[in-house]
C-alpha cells in the first residue's frame, strides 16, 4: 500500500491532536507526548510536531510505501522536501528522532 505523507509544524500538540483526530475520524497511530503525533488512514500518513515558531508550515511531503526499502529524502524543483519510507522505517525514525511513541491500538 502507498499512502501520501504530509508533515506539518503546529503550535500546540495537544490542541492539534484533538482537532486532527476529529478531522480524520480516528486517533493518532502514534504519539510522543509533547512533541509528535502521526495518523495512518487508508490513503494518508499525516504527522505533526510541536514547533510554535513554525506553526502552520509544511515540514515535508512524500509517500509511505510498503514496498520501499529504507528511507530516501530529496528536494523537488521548488525546494520542497520529499520523503519515501516503509512503515517500519518511519516507526524506527520516530523513535530515533522524538523518543518512545505511545502506540494506539486499532489503527491501520
Amino acid at each position: 500500500m502507498k499512502r501520501f505523507h504530509i508533515a506539518l509544524a503546529v503550535a500546540s500538540l495537544k490542541t492539534s491532536i484533538t482537532y486532527y483526530t476529529q478531522r480524520l475520524g480516528q486517533p493518532p497511530a502514534a504519539v510522543v507526548p509533547g512533541t509528535y503525533a502521526m495518523w495512518r488512514t487508508d490513503l494518508l500518513n499525516f504527522s505533526i510536531n510541536e514547533s510554535p515558531a513554525q506553526a502552520g508550515l509544511l515540514r515535508h511531503i512524500g509517500f509511505e510505501d510498503d514496498m520501499a526499502a529504507g528511507f530516501a529524502k530529496t528536494r523537488d524543483v521548488n525546494g520542497i522536501e520529499w520523503e519515501q519510507f516503509s512503515p517500519a522505517e518511519q516507526d524506527r525514525r520516530i523513535e530515533e528522532t522524538y523518543g518512545t511513541a505511545i502506540r494506539q491500538t486499532g489503527n491501520r
